[in-house]
């Protein structure tokens, strides 16, 4: 039987336009949750939306109207599990708008 690996939540809370999307896609990224053949993908249809700068949100922004308007509109969960061979995790990822925040309502 494997080891077991370790569960790690992370929740990602900012202002507008503070790089919550584009800084939470390049993570999952960098730690090998979205193939790399995805990001070439995402990339190629960046640049010919003239916004480059997006490939990285567009991990979580999945609305044509948020590739569109360059904003997020919906709340994204992400899913998955390393591969490294000295620490393994599985890893979800949670970003939120606060925006969302204000809407929801408080924990009792």
């Amino acid at each position: 039987m494997g080891k077991e690996k370790v569960h790690i939540n992370i929740v990602v809370i900012g202002h507008v336009d503070s790089g919550k999307s584009t800084t939470t896609g390049h993570f999952i990224y960098k730690l090998g949750g979205i193939d790399k053949r995805v990001m070439q993908r995402f990339e190629k249809e960046a640049a010919e939306m003239n916004k480059r700068s997006f490939k990285y949100a567009w991990v979580l922004d999945k609305l044509k109207a948020e590739r569109e308007r360059g904003i997020t509109i919906d709340i994204a969960l992400w899913k998955f599990e390393t591969t490294n061979v000295t620490a393994q995790y599985q890893i979800a990822v949670v970003r939120v708008l606060t925006d969302e925040l204000k809407r929801s309502r408080p924990l009792d």
